[in-house]
């Protein structure tokens, strides 16, 4: 998997078939310096509905992600033999959530995998409004302010597109991931402290 995302490459495939290795063109990304985020999800994160957490539930995340029914999809690409690959890597540090508690319940998160300057955005889910929104806006503005550069959304979603994702051609996305993976990583665990400037509105 390491060597897979060092080169543009992820895994996307369903239980009982063989392993689906994926290059796409054009390749969907975010600059966290271009996030944006909407007004009324601005006035969601100040008014501080959820507690953002990083790296205290990754399994729980991963887990939920998979179950989640999601509209035109049949099953899941994220397998039994993924969930437990990426618990590894969460383990080795080199994966990480970012999760969305409410009333002491995990109510929303997000999950991917660090390497580098780079973060590659793997799947969300939300059991309350907004809930993996304002865990993701929290994140990329933590991960900004930590030398992120680019994250990998890989394919296009209208969740990252409202958030100023944009369409990179393949060639542009893999020059830019030859300068940014081999950088120092920001090895796990990862953590978010109240008052981080990252939870503010």
């Amino acid at each position: 998997l390491v060597a897979a995302y060092q080169q543009g490459i992820f895994p996307w495939y369903s239980e009982g078939e063989p392993i689906w290795w994926h290059s796409p063109d054009p390749r969907f990304v975010l600059l966290p310096e271009k996030l944006h985020v909407h007004r009324s999800l601005g006035k969601v994160i100040g008014q501080r509905r959820f507690e953002i957490r990083f790296d205290t539930a990754f399994s729980d995340v991963i887990r939920r992600c998979g179950q989640k029914r999601r509209p035109g999809q049949r099953g899941t690409w994220i397998t039994r033999d993924m969930q437990t690959a990426f618990n590894r890597l969460h383990e080795l540090g080199l994966a990480h959530s970012a999760e969305a508690w409410q009333d002491g319940k995990l109510v929303g998160g997000l999950y991917g995998v660090s390497l580098g300057e780079m973060y590659f955005g793997e799947s969300m889910f939300a059991d309350v409004d907004d809930a993996s929104k304002v865990a993701f806006v929290a994140l990329v503005r933590w991960m900004q302010a930590r030398g992120i550069r680019l994250v990998d959304s890989q394919v296009r979603t209208d969740h990252v597109a409202r958030f100023g994702g944009e369409e990179w051609p393949r060639e542009q996305y893999l020059q830019r991931l030859g300068t940014l993976v081999h950088h120092p990583n920001l090895r796990g665990p990862w953590r978010i402290e109240s008052g981080d400037p990252a939870l503010e509105r």
